[in-house]
């Protein structure tokens, strides 16, 4: 009857452990304790009915058979890293297909993709634009953009902006005549809301602000509707800070206020677990996280 090969784990921790002759360093290379990595190392010595290791003076050494043993199986870790990084590589092109909601589809993703595609020509890219996230990856999207909290089970996420609410209004909406100086003056406009009147209650209430009824104003299914109603001075919007910046640079929209508000949702770069490492999508999230500290610089925004 063949023999049972080792636990896998315990030989990656004997591999590392024998490679730097220390434990310390051996749960430092593979994100795990100290102890754990001496319960691996037992349970591949009462495996094999061998002693691999001996501690002297402080010291940790390799027995003659530990040795001989490392020799042996250092290669093979060897080739399987070699063979990952080879199956990773030929992952570095294809398509790739980013889920993400309209709004920042719209007005942040679609005007820079042109730019990816110009550094990476073996990617192509499918926008897929849904409105809500189940908070896990459907078969057909490789990776996606959430908005909220970053604990999504399963998936890896990585943070990519820190989002702050603030009125913006259109410049023509000073020709009117109602004034707009004060957060009290917000009384007197037209509120525009996104999704649901709760943004705006959130936002009022934490001001401070008197007098503004937030139960009234139009409600639209999306950020930019938002936006765009306001650019053409039918209101004052709650703005998203990161959705409303290229309104603002074309002097579309102005912010009459300095109150921000920081939300406790933001965007998030997310994937599979197991597909965090793979070609395209580092490329892709390295590309993306590129563009924000790019728009930090330019803006001087966290």
């Amino acid at each position: 009857m063949a023999q049972r090969l080792p636990p896998l784990n315990s030989l990656r921790a004997f591999e590392s452990a024998a490679r730097h002759l220390s434990f310390t360093r051996a749960a430092e290379e593979l994100y795990v304790t100290q102890a754990a990595v001496s319960h691996q190392i037992k349970t591949l010595e009462e495996h094999l009915g061998i002693k691999l290791f001996l501690r002297k003076n402080r010291s940790l050494l390799l027995t003659e058979e530990g040795q001989g043993y490392f020799l042996d199986i250092k290669d093979v870790f060897a080739s399987l890293h070699d063979a990952t990084q080879r199956l990773l590589a030929r992952g570095a092109k294809g398509t790739i297909t980013v889920s993400l909601p309209p709004s920042f589809a719209a007005q942040w993703l679609v005007p820079r993709i042109h730019d990816f595609s110009k550094l990476h020509p073996d990617i192509d890219v499918r926008i897929k634009a849904v409105d809500f996230d189940e908070g896990f990856l459907t078969d057909d999207v490789d990776v996606a953009i959430y908005y909220g909290r970053g604990k999504w089970p399963g998936l890896y996420s990585e943070k990519l902006h820190t989002e702050f609410l603030t009125p913006m209004c259109s410049p023509l909406l000073f020709q009117n005549g109602k004034p707009l100086a004060t957060l009290d003056d917000l009384r007197h406009h037209n509120l525009l809301h996104d999704n649901s009147r709760q943004g705006w209650k959130d936002w009022i209430r934490y001001f401070d602000v008197k007098g503004v009824n937030v139960n009234h104003g139009p409600i639209f299914s999306h950020s930019m509707l938002v936006l765009q109603a306001a650019a053409i001075g039918q209101g004052v919007a709650l703005g998203h800070s990161i959705l409303a910046r290229p309104d603002i640079a074309a002097g579309r929209l102005i912010c009459p206020f300095s109150e921000k508000l920081v939300s406790r949702n933001a965007y998030y770069f997310v994937c599979h677990q197991t597909q965090a490492e793979l070609g395209k999508i580092v490329i892709f999230r390295d590309w993306l996280l590129s563009q924000v500290v790019q728009e930090q610089d330019t803006y001087g925004i966290e």
